[in-house]
């Protein structure tokens, strides 16, 4: 239980600071207001949003019950996690993440917000390839490495 306190403890202040509080503070200095009405971007971008939630709070489930651990990188999983949504991607929390933010670029039809999204991606494409992958390969070796050979970074592998 104690796993599961501190994995939700570092996934609020995760999700809070890069999903709540800065694209909050994007939509604020680019004088962006909620939209008068709900039209078919906001419904779009409400269940992108909400589909992006899900999948991220799915994922700090399995690291607290399956890795034993938390999503922040000075309180990993013990285990290697390949179950759950890491069955079909190695980074199902950053694409969670991403589409959320996505989707709240569509509700507000953002592109100050949109271009955040960007730069989140850009910025967990670098900290995956040169810090957590390594760190990764090193903590649990070859059933890492033949892990990275199963299952995609981003997208699922196609089987032929």
């Amino acid at each position: 239980m104690f796993i599961l306190a501190r994995a939700l403890v570092y996934a609020t202040l995760f999700v809070g600071t890069l999903l709540v509080f800065l694209p909050a503070r994007v939509i604020s200095w680019s004088g962006i207001s909620a939209p008068a009405q709900l039209g078919a971007p906001q419904l779009v971008g409400a269940a992108l949003t909400a589909a992006g939630a899900l999948l991220a709070v799915a994922c700090i489930l399995v690291f607290a019950f399956v890795g034993r651990g938390t999503p922040a990188p000075f309180d990993p999983p013990r285990r290697l996690v390949v179950r759950g949504p890491y069955r079909v991607v190695r980074n199902p929390m950053y694409v969670g993440a991403l589409v959320a933010l996505v989707g709240a670029a569509v509700y507000y039809e953002s592109v100050p917000l949109a271009a955040y999204a960007a730069v989140f991606l850009i910025a967990v494409e670098l900290f995956v390839r040169f810090y957590e992958e390594p760190t990764l390969r090193r903590s649990f070796g070859a059933e890492y490495v033949e892990y990275t050979q199963r299952v995609g970074r981003w997208w699922p592998h196609l089987k032929s």
